[in-house]
């Protein structure tokens, strides 16, 4: 047996992964656990509890709490206001 027929047999035996990735079986598997541990890790990420949709809907929520606060403040500047004024006319 000659080098090239043994390189063909052992081409032969080996399987897929072996052959085109140079991974064995088991490698191949915590291969692909890892990235399917991965997979959910970003899909739990994105769309869980602590997502980025959360996220912005707080932010959304922050940014009309603020507009909220500039509308109060001009509503009471406005109500003192009139309430001094009337203040006043009572004093005369």
């Amino acid at each position: 047996m000659n080098h090239e027929e043994l390189y063909q047999e052992i081409d032969s035996t080996q399987s897929f992964t072996q052959r085109y990735l140079g991974l064995s079986l088991g490698k191949f598997f915590l291969l692909f656990i890892i990235v399917l541990s991965f997979g959910i890790y970003l899909g739990v990420l994105l769309y869980g509890a602590n997502s980025l949709e959360v996220l912005i809907g707080l932010q959304d929520y922050e940014n009309y709490l603020q507009g909220e606060v500039h509308r109060l403040k001009n509503d009471n500047a406005e109500l003192q206001r009139e309430y001094f004024e009337l203040k006043e006319i009572s004093a005369k």
